[in-house]
């Protein structure tokens, strides 16, 4: 799917947790180091060819300037913004989440930097 925005992360290797693969992921993908991030829902979604099991979490804070390191463009959008980008169909529950969390006023800055 490529060319697509999505949310930064990965797949969980066999000898680490999925906190130890968001921190390890967001390192690898964007140079930085996860200093809070919160557990917010996992779903199983269903593509015409694949499966997919994710978990999203909200970084509160982290150590580092946001980079693409694997060559992937970048956006930092506020949550209202993400309606209007072109993002992966397994996300959009996540963009709910967030956007619930923004009304709520428990989202200081704008989303998490969707990656293509």
């Amino acid at each position: 799917m490529a060319g697509r925005w999505e949310f930064p992360g990965g797949k969980v290797a066999r000898d680490e947790s999925p906190e130890q693969a968001l921190r390890r992921e967001l390192s690898e993908e964007l140079g930085v180091e996860v200093a809070q991030a919160d557990f917010v829902m996992e779903l199983v979604h269903t593509y015409p060819d694949r499966e997919v099991q994710l978990r999203f979490y909200v970084v509160d804070s982290f150590v580092g300037e946001p980079q693409a390191l694997d060559g992937q463009r970048l956006r930092w959008l506020m949550p209202a913004e993400l309606d209007h980008a072109d993002i992966l169909e397994a996300d959009l529950p996540f963009i709910r989440a967030l956007q619930r969390r923004a009304r709520d006023g428990k989202i200081a800055r704008a989303a998490a930097p969707p990656v293509a």
